[in-house]
């Protein structure tokens, strides 16, 4: 809406605002604090004030803000109000007041005038709604009642008549006739027929006149609403009867009552009237125009719209009542008709989003006008109080400036009233306006010296300074220099200099500061004397209406006068036109016809001189509109229809264009604008949509300015849902309101009807009723009832189309009721009980319990439980009582309560008894799945017992999982059938009568007999894990099927389909409760299907087999390429490639589809240019390729398993075709008729070029072209005979065999006489290869003949050996090298000019070696980064990686050149490797990297602590093997032996115990001591562990230490010595040991006799290894005697085995002295004879190491040499003295008969003599000894002993008896060193010196050299014992951890040989292959068991004879054989050695 609709006094209000705005506060110069804000109305005037001059009027304005706003009162003029003594005054607080006055001193201007209350603070100004105040002086008046005449019949109406001037004060409340009978308001009808009926607008209403109304009289009684007096009429009127004579038609008495106009309150009762009269009496019907149409419908009336006799009553008026009605009177001589425009008025209110908004500089701000009421006539804004002249809802400000901070506000208005809304607008940030703080003063001056003008300015943003004179911007030149800089404070200063001043630099100065929040400016005058002059004038263009002003820009001084001329005539010469003094010219309402012209400006001096200069102006005409519009009235969907904008007037070019709602027209909406010539613009809209209505309008546009105009388009639109009502429920007597709403054009009237019955289908006008109501659609029934419960229908009608309906069902939601009331219950007692109560109803409900009327709480007897089930009736509450007694027997009582009320409803409890539980329950007899039990009879409950229930569970079940036998009441003896085997089962027993069951008696426990398992494995699955593994997993049998404890299960494989029988394989049972088994199937075939079954077993035997189950292993790759691969050349572009599919058993799997790799040969090495091409068919076409070209390609076939083999590369070129253009060509002229073209061949010859054909053509006259065809090897052509200084143009082709290609750019060139120097090569690059010749060229032309000049690099070029010039100017490299790469310019010059070019030489290398960094490494891979080295040019191709590990093959792996990173994998755990690589390229492999040294992750297993790894028992011992830890490399398995402590042979328990298990050592003697060895292995090596334990008591208890010898029982007890002294110091030892060395002197005499004559010079005298580790006891299994065995052995080897090892040990064992040693100090201490557990609680005894000699002194006690039955720990096994054995295992000599015979030295008194340097060696004491244990099994099936087994997942070696001996007890014997032997799947000697453990660099080697050396001792040390349990090498026992021991350090280990050539590091798994068949042989020649990868140069190889020599000269001892890694002599690492 436009600004004009503003009503007209208010326009004088913005300008006076103005002023009092303007004396406000200075806007702040910060941003407001977050707590400061502009003000706010809190309480606002109404719009109108009436009040009688009686009582006065207080109008209260009161507003809020930071800080807080000043209240102004203002007129409607804008002037701000003041005091008037007595009439009006502002309070204090600022009230505007109105005293009482008297009527005589009224004043107009006082009490009828129109308020507005301004509220201010420094944010700004807010104004409030218009306040119209009238005050009303008491005057007398009297209200009249007139008679009425009537046509009997008809309804009349009685008017009160109140004097006009109280006519707004005084209401009418009610009539009375002469007799005082009253007659109320509406609703109040009087009488049976209601034939009275006040109006709401004050009438009386009287139906149906008869006669006898004819004779009373009536008077109204009014009431006047300010004073409060009421006073009755006047005069009384009377009604005046007519009888009608004949008919009579309906006629409107008064004409003005035929149209009527009426305006009503929101929510106000009102009747409108249709005043006609008729006989015979009329039908008045009442219709309602559809909004903005002529078509109407029928008024519908209800409760809210009656209709009394003519008359139309509505109650609670809302807005949609609004429109125009139409009365009609009809009878049956005539009609006539009564129009009535009603608008009904709702207040207005406005609100504006968001109320407060802070805005940045320069970004948009956008306030939004919400507001609502009726009608609603203007919208406006202002600001501060002042208005902006926007009448659009949306206030949007593109870009805030600072002068847009403030108040803004929205107000709406009618007739009537007004609302306002106000917001805030706050700046971002802080902002200051520019101010000019210092400027230059106005300056007059003579000419010459130069002047300096300044201007300092400051402000937030910094402003920039602009200078202008006379108006016209002022640029730097040669005199006039602006400068300016910022001061410290922030302001500008800026300075104009005027060097040398003239008199026409004479003017007005200006500078202007300027920034975005604002601008300031100064101006002043220099005057300079001298002549007048006046600047040139730019051009001025104007807007026509617009007004002119220019100043004439004079200089010189003084000046006299200045005038304006047009054509020669002195302005003004006319009213329009101003001229004044100072040279400034102002027209007003510029006119072109008039004002367009020529303006000369003349300024003069005193003298008489003149200046003169023109001014033309130019006047622009805006474009001008003819008004246009629509068809009259709305259109109708479908209409066509067209508009026309016509622009008679305005500058032309036009620009015309259509907006709708502001919005650009597009082509979507179905309306299209074409251009009507220079003018006009058509827009048509074929068919009239909804989408079309809004306002049209028509833009024009040109260099002028703008103009529109708008009409709009109304469309008429059938109803629409704006919100379709739905089904809804109500409760009970509340107030309902269901919304239904639809929109459409003209408005659609919306009415709602009640279905006739249950059903929809019949509707009925809603019933008058006092609490049904609609309004504004939505119906409201008050206090709803089920009686309004229903089918309702919501129609809406507009009179466009059939309109819409809705039928929706309302339903009433009631409260609970119970259907049963009271009703008996009976219960058992003891048992649970429930009580329910259904309560139906309304949910939710409620329920809550009484008992005896008290309420029950389930929070106080826990007996009690409450449960409820929502029913789709209602809800059903539950009592549960767990445990029914005697108190229960009450009166329960259910209430039941929702939202709409409550019921409630009892029952009677009845509790009964029941009979005693049954006792004295016993077991007669029971066997594996039945029992015989009997129980004495229980009291009855006074009921005959009618039957026993027997029940009986698992014991771990829950007695809810029972089954249950019937025994009849007279017996009490019963049998209990179909139990489970081995199950343990309670059982018990109940009694029952009639009335229940008793309580259960006492369990009885049983367990029934084992059988084998009777169920099958469950949950089988069978994955492939990869190509040749599968994973089979599966669950325990069901546990009742098991029928005992699950040993473990037998696990079978096979081919599928095929007849073999299944592999089985055993697996020990995982006791972790549902935890799955699983096995994986190794070395399977691939992509073959297996079929799998299990069956479990335990010690009974074996259940039934599991299903078979199916599988297949992973596809794997074809293992063969598709063959016959060929390619055919199709085209240029295409090539066929064809193969045959690789043969079927070859795939390994599905074939999915082949790929074809394909690339230019030339590029074939580079894999990211190869191409890949997918297909599911046997051949292919490859599309897009390069012409002419040579191709590589493979074809590989693709499955599941990824891509295959690749084939063997082929090769095809593609056709060629004719040439691209040459790519560049030259024209050098050569002389006065010749010319040189060179060219450069074609970037793509796209075949062999066979000629280069130039064409030449003389430029401009129309001559023929020339051709000349030039061989291919030839790049130039010299033009001849051509004529001087003529223009030549020419170009260049090459052709191939296919023919001639696209011709180059053209050239041309001029013959000359001068002919410059210019090189006819181009600049070009070259590459070279390593080492050959190189030659760039340099032809030149020119005359004289230039002078050719070469750089390389930038260097002058010399002549040397390998580089010369050719006479052609080319440069020659001969063997050209790296570093002859780079740039080499050619010079060429002569006297008239130079010329050069540059080429790029690029040499073709090897690649320089490369660089490798490790990146990561884990335990089975390393990770290395590669990264070329920066010289290489030549494109690298890949990389060689080689590495290798310590004693091992170099291995290689090819790494493309792309791969930052590189995994090397498969690799050895804990393993040192060396890594380098090479690059290549296709020159050839480079230079190889620096080596990279490292290794793997991962050690051994490490030592548990103790308490945590053994758990003793009586006849048992527990392992806990989760205790050790695994090193970082994964365990793999433990070996565990046993034996009694006295015994010397270990029995082995189990050579294969997973690690994850725990494991048990049964069938032990109680009060026994034992020892227990445990080997623990991974792939990084194993670890051994000894332990000394005694099982318990049978009773439990301990038993005491055994005498180790160092003690005497408990009689003495042991001094303690420090750690470092040794232990033989203490008496307790030492007497004993000289008494033990008296006895055996004479024994020692004898030995030493024999010695020397049996040993000439023998060292080995070395002291016995007397490290021991603390040990830990543990027993051995039973039968580990040596009854078994022959004597003859025992006394010839002096060593053992046990005759029950019936397996070997377990392959991959990994033994290693230096794991031996642990770190632990340990002291002696008493051992007590009798035990003792106050003194020493500690289970487990430590052994401690026997003092060390010294100086030949001896140790320990002799038992002999025959039985070698040490007691020093770790000597058990050894070999006894003078033993004769044999020595196998060398390749050569596999005869027994021709073994060596060793023969062991004897012992010096049976033990060892001290090593010769190593005498006196201080050990601290108590290392026990660690011992190594062989590996072997006793529990493995018959079928599967020889079998080879691989428990680490590859191919391990078996340790297997030799076949030498038939006796089991000699083979044992043979395999007693064997099974120690080492076999190091990670390589290395046999047993490598001290391990990774030791501190003592000269005890244990490096870490990483853990295995590289074979001896921890001196190099060829003698011993003097061979290794603890038959190891073959042995450590150096010189040397101890304590730092504190003095002992020297031994010599180096022997040096390695570094030809690996015989290297065993791979050998692992191929070593000590024998199996125990071997045993049961013949003596034949063995084969080799030894390691299986030996080289074959004899050299290798030692025969007997030099073992022997070797032995005799110490370098291999008979317990120390040295194992020669290098070269293969004696054993390697891996030999057995059969003794």
């Amino acid at each position: 809406m436009n600004m004009p609709n503003e009503r007209p006094k208010w326009l004088m209000l913005y300008t006076a605002v103005a002023l009092i705005v303007s004396g406000s506060h200075s806007l702040a110069a910060n941003p407001p604090d977050a707590d400061q804000k502009g003000p706010v109305f809190l309480k606002e005037p109404t719009n109108r004030i009436d009040f009688s001059n009686s009582t006065g009027a207080e109008i209260e304005c009161k507003s809020s803000g930071n800080p807080m706003p000043e209240i102004i009162w203002i007129r409607s003029d804008g002037t701000a109000v003041g005091d008037v003594p007595g009439l009006r005054q502002i309070s204090s607080d600022g009230k505007l007041v109105f005293p009482p006055f008297r009527a005589e001193d009224y004043r107009q201007e006082v009490h009828a005038q129109v308020y507005a209350c301004l509220a201010r603070n420094q944010f700004g100004s807010i104004i409030s709604r218009d306040v119209h105040v009238r005050a009303v002086v008491q005057q007398f008046y009297e209200s009249e009642v007139n008679n009425e005449y009537v046509i009997r019949g008809n309804a009349a109406v009685l008017k009160c008549s109140i004097p006009s001037f109280v006519a707004d004060f005084v209401q009418v409340v009610s009539w009375q006739d002469e007799e005082g009978q009253l007659y109320g308001s509406l609703g109040d009808q009087q009488g049976a027929d209601g034939k009275y009926l006040v109006l709401p607008s004050g009438e009386l209403h009287i139906r149906e006149v008869g006669p006898e109304d004819g004779y009373k009289s009536y008077q109204c009684r009014t009431k006047h609403r300010l004073t409060g007096e009421t006073r009755l009429s006047a005069t009384k009127g009377r009604l005046v009867i007519t009888e009608p004579i004949g008919s009579v038609p309906p006629k409107i008495n008064n004409i003005n009552d035929k149209f009527q106009l009426m305006q009503v309150k929101l929510e106000s009762d009102f009747a409108m009237q249709c005043p006609g009269q008729a006989y015979p009496v009329p039908i008045v019907r009442w219709y309602k125009f559809i909004e903005g149409t002529t078509r109407k419908q029928a008024v519908v009336l209800n409760d809210r719209v009656k209709q009394v006799s003519g008359t139309l009553i509505i109650k609670d008026a809302v807005v949609e009542d609004s429109g125009k009605y139409l009365c009609v009177v009809n009878n049956s001589v005539g009609g006539e008709s009564v129009e009535t425009v009603l608008t009904v008025t709702a207040p207005l209110s406005a609100k504006i989003d968001p109320p407060t908004q802070t805005v940045d500089f320069g970004r948009p701000a956008v306030f939004t006008c919400q507001y609502t009421g009726n009608p609603i006539k203007t919208v406006s804004w202002m600001k501060d109080g002042k208005a902006i002249g926007h009448s659009e809802p949306v206030l949007r400000i593109e870009s805030v400036k600072k002068e847009d901070k403030g108040m803004y506000q929205c107000f709406v208005r009618n007739d009537q009233e007004s609302a306002e809304a106000s917001a805030e607008l706050k700046l971002g940030g802080r902002f200051d306006p520019p101010v000019i703080r210092q400027a230059f003063q106005e300056e007059t001056m003579e000419p010459g010296p130069s002047v300096f003008l300044k201007c300092v300015a400051g402000g937030n943003p910094t402003p920039e300074i602009s200078w202008e004179l006379d108006g016209k911007k002022i640029a730097n030149n040669d005199r006039y220099q602006v400068g300016q800089y910022v001061t410290v404070n922030g302001d500008v200063v800026s300075y104009l200099n005027i060097t040398s001043v003239h008199a026409n630099d004479g003017g007005l100065y200006k500078c202007i500061a300027k920034s975005k929040v604002g601008v300031a400016e100064h101006s002043a005058k220099l005057n300079v004397y001298g002549l007048p002059y006046i600047r040139q004038m730019e051009k001025k263009a104007i807007v026509a209406g617009e007004t002119l002003i220019v100043t004439c820009p004079v200089a010189g001084y003084p000046i006299d006068s200045i005038v304006w001329e047009r054509d020669n005539r002195a302005l003004p010469i006319n009213r329009k036109q101003k001229v004044f003094p100072n040279g400034t010219l102002i027209i007003e309402n510029v006119e072109r016809n008039s004002d367009q012209a020529t303006y000369t400006c003349v300024a003069k001096n005193q003298e008489g001189y003149s200046a003169r200069g023109s001014l033309e102006v130019q006047v622009m005409v805006l474009p001008r509109i003819i008004p246009f519009a629509f068809e009259e009235g709305p259109a109708q969907v479908g209409q066509y229809l067209t508009l026309h904008c016509s622009v008679p007037g305005g500058d032309l070019p036009l620009n015309i264009d259509w907006t709708l709602d502001g919005q650009q027209i597009s082509e979507d909406l179905g309306i299209t604008t074409a251009r009507v010539g220079r003018r006009g613009s058509v827009l048509t809209i074929e068919a009239v949509e909804a989408p079309h209505a809004g306002n049209f309008t028509c833009h024009a546009r040109n260099l002028a300015g703008h103009q529109q105009f708008t009409t709009p388009l109304n469309v008429y639109v059938p109803p629409r849902w704006i919100l379709e009502p739905t089904d809804k429920a109500f409760a009970q007597g509340s107030d309902a309101k269901v919304e239904c709403k639809a929109d459409g054009f003209p408005k659609p009237q919306v009415t709602w009807k009640k279905a006739v019955g249950d059903t929809p289908g019949e509707y009925k006008d809603l019933k008058k009723s006092d609490n049904i109501r609609v309004e504004e659609g939505t119906l409201h029934v008050d206090n709803i009832q089920k009686t309004n419960e229903g089918y309702y229908l919501c129609e809406a009608i507009n009179g466009i189309g059939s309109g819409l309906s809705a039928v929706i069902m309302i339903s009433v939601q009631a409260p609970p009721e119970f259907t049963e009331k009271l009703r008996n219950q009976t219960a058992r007692r003891g048992e649970p009980a429930v009580l329910q109560c259904e309560a139906k109803g309304e949910k939710p409900i409620g329920i809550l319990w009484n008992m005896n009327n008290m309420r029950l709480d389930p929070k106080n007897d826990n007996r009690y439980t409450i449960r409820e089930e929502i029913l789709s009736t209602g809800v059903m509450s539950s009592l549960s009582i767990k445990r029914t007694e005697r108190s229960d027997s009450a009166l329960f009582t259910c209430v039941a309560t929702n939202a709409f009320g409550s019921d409630d409803a009892s029952i009677n409890m009845i509790v009964q008894e029941v009979p005693e539980m049954p006792y004295a329950l016993k077991v007669l007899d029971k066997s594996g799945r039945s029992v015989q039990l009997s129980w004495a009879q229980p009291y009855d409950g006074n009921s005959p017992l009618d039957r026993y229930i027997i029940e009986f569970k698992r014991s771990r079940a829950s007695w809810t999982e029972i089954d249950r036998v019937i025994v009849p009441g007279h017996t009490t003896e019963a049998q209990v059938q179909k139990l489970s085997p081995a199950t343990t089962y309670n059982i018990r027993i109940v009694a029952e009568n009639a009335i229940g069951t008793s309580q259960s008696s006492e369990a009885v426990t049983i367990i029934t007999a084992e059988e084998a398992p009777s169920g099958k494995p469950q949950n089988i699955k069978v994955e492939p894990v990869n190509q040749t593994t599968m994973r089979v997993t599966w669950k325990p049998p069901p546990r009742t099927e098991w029928n005992g404890e699950i040993l473990g299960y037998y696990v079978g494989y096979k081919l599928s389909n095929t007849n073999s029988s299944y592999v089985f394989e055993t697996i020990n049972f995982i006791t972790e409760e549902g935890k799955e088994h699983n096995l994986e199937l190794q070395n399977l075939r691939v992509y073959t299907q297996y079929s799998v079954v299990i069956q479990a077993f335990n010690k009974i035997g074996a259940g039934p087999l599991s299903e078979e189950e199916k599988q297949f292993t992973a596809e794997g790759t074809p293992s063969q390429p598709p063959s016959d691969t060929a390619c055919t050349t199709l085209t240029s572009q295409t090539i066929r490639v064809g193969w045959v599919s690789p043969p079927l058993e070859s795939a390994n799997g599905v074939i999915k589809t082949y790929k074809v790799v394909y690339a230019p040969s030339d590029e074939w090495y580079d894999e990211t240019k190869r191409h890949y091409k997918k297909t599911a068919s046997s051949d292919t076409v490859l599309h897009g390729l390069k012409k002419y070209t040579n191709y590589t390609m493979q074809v590989l076939a693709t499955t599941a398993g990824g891509d295959g083999v690749r084939s063997v590369p082929i090769h095809c070129q593609t056709e060629p075709d004719v040439p691209e253009a040459p790519t560049d060509v030259k024209a050098l002229v050569m002389g006065n008729a010749a010319i040189l073209v060179s060219w450069r061949p074609p970037a793509q010859p796209n075949g062999i070029i066979t000629q280069y054909t130039v064409y030449s053509k003389a430029e401009g006259a129309e001559t023929e072209t020339k051709t000349q065809k030039v061989p291919h090897y030839q790049m130039s052509f010299e033009a001849t005979e051509l004529e001087k200084n003529k223009p030549y143009e020419f170009w260049v082709t090459a052709s191939t065999t296919i023919g001639e290609g696209q011709q180059s750019k053209s050239i041309v060139a001029m013959p000359s006489d001068q002919v410059p120097a210019k090189i006819a090569s181009f600049d070009d690059t070259f590459t070279a290869t390593f080492k050959e010749d190189a030659k760039m060229p340099c032809l030149a032309v020119g005359a004289p003949q230039p002078e050719i000049t070469w750089k390389i690099k930038g260097v002058e070029f010399s002549a040397n050996d390998r580089m010369r010039l050719l006479p052609d100017g080319s440069l020659l490299i001969k063997s050209v090298n790296r570093q002859d790469a780079g740039d080499y310019s050619c010079h060429a010059e002569n006297s008239i000019a130079k010329d050069s070019i540059t080429h790029k030489l690029i040499v073709l290398a090897p690649p320089q070696s490369p660089h490798v960094t490790l990146s990561a490494t884990t335990t089975d891979a390393l990770t290395v980064k590669l990264k070329p080295h920066e010289g290489d040019t030549a494109p690298l191709h890949g990389y060689t990686l080689h590495y290798k590990p310590e004693f091992g093959e170099w291995e290689t792996s090819e790494v493309s050149v792309d791969s930052q990173k590189h995994n090397i994998e498969g690799l050895f755990c804990g393993s040192r490797y060396q890594v380098y690589a090479t690059g290549f390229n296709n020159i050839g492999a480079g230079e190889a990297s620096d080596i990279l040294n490292t290794r793997t992750k991962g050690q051994k297993p490490k030592l548990p602590e103790k308490p945590r790894f053994i758990e003793v028992s009586s006849n048992s011992v527990s392992l806990h093997f989760k205790a050790w830890k695994d090193g970082g490399c994964p365990m793999s398995h433990f070996v565990v032996e046993s034996k009694k402590r006295d015994q010397i042979e270990w029995n082995q328990i189990s050579n294969n115990v997973k690690p994850d298990n725990n494991y048990v050592v049964l069938d032990l003697e109680p009060a026994t001591w034992y020892n227990l060895r445990i080997t623990a292995h991974n792939s990084a090596g194993f670890t051994v562990a000894e332990y000394d334990f005694a099982t318990l008591t049978v009773t439990g208890g301990t038993i005491a230490p055994l005498d180790d010898g160092t003690g005497h029982g408990n009689v003495h007890t042991r001094i303690r010595l420090p750690a470092w002294m040794p232990e033989w110091l203490d008496l307790n030892f030492m007497v004993p040991l000289i008494a033990t060395v008296v006895v055996v002197a004479v024994g020692i005499c004898v030995v030493c006799v024999a010695l020397s004559r049996r040993r000439a010079d023998d060292l080995r005298g070395g002291q016995k290894d007397v490290y021991y580790d603390v040990v830990y006891n543990q027993t051995m299994g039973p039968g580990a005697t040596l009854d078994k065995r022959r004597p003859d052995l025992r006394d010839e080897l002096g060593y053992i085995a046990p005759p029950n090892r019936k397996l070997p040990p377990v392959p991959g064992s990994n033994y290693n002295t230096c794991d031996r040693i642990k770190r632990g100090r340990g002291g002696l201490r008493s051992n007590h004879s009798t035990w003792d557990p106050r003194r020493n609680p500690n289970l487990y005894e430590e052994l401690k190491a026997p003092p060390v000699p010294m100086h030949g002194n001896h140790y320990g006690h002799a038992h002999g040499n025959a039985e070698c039955h040490y007691r020093h720990p770790g000597m058990e096994d050894e070999i006894c003295p003078y033993a004769t054995f044999h020595l196998l295992g060398f390749r050569e000599e596999m005869d027994p008969t021709k073994a060596m015979n060793f023969q062991t030295f004897p012992h010096q008194n049976g033990h060892a003599g001290p090593v010769p340097g190593h005498a006196g060696t201080m050990l601290p004491p108590g290392h026990p000894g660690h011992v190594h244990s062989r590996s072997g099994s006793q529990s493995m099936p018959r079928a599967n002993r020889y079998q080879r087994k691989n428990s680490q997942g590859g191919q391990s070696s078996i340790y297997t008896p030799a076949p030498e001996y038939d006796d089991p007890a000699n083979c044992a014997e043979e395999d007693q060193y064997r099974r120690y032997t080492r076999v190091n799947s990670q390589g290395g000697s046999l047993y490598s010196g001290p391990g990774p453990e030791y501190d003592d660099p000269a005890n244990c080697a490096p870490e990483e050299d853990q295995y590289g050396s074979q001896y921890g001792g001196p190099y060829g040390q003698p011993y003097d014992h061979y290794g603890s349990r038959g190891s073959m090498g042995r450590r150096s026992i010189g040397s101890a951890r304590n730092p504190g021991n003095g002992s020297p350090e031994p010599p180096p280990p022997p040096p390695r040989n570094h030809d690996m050539s015989n290297s065993s590091f791979n050998d692992s798994k191929e070593s000590n292959e024998i199996s125990e068949a071997e045993c049961d042989r013949d003596h034949g020649p063995r084969g080799n068991y030894g390691a299986v990868k030996r080289s074959p140069q004899p050299k290798d190889q030692r025969t007997t004879e030099e073992m022997r020599k070797l032995i005799e000269r110490n370098e291999t001892g008979p317990k120390q054989l040295q194992l020669q890694q290098t070269n293969g002599a004696g054993f390697t690492a891996y030999d057995t050695m059969a003794v």
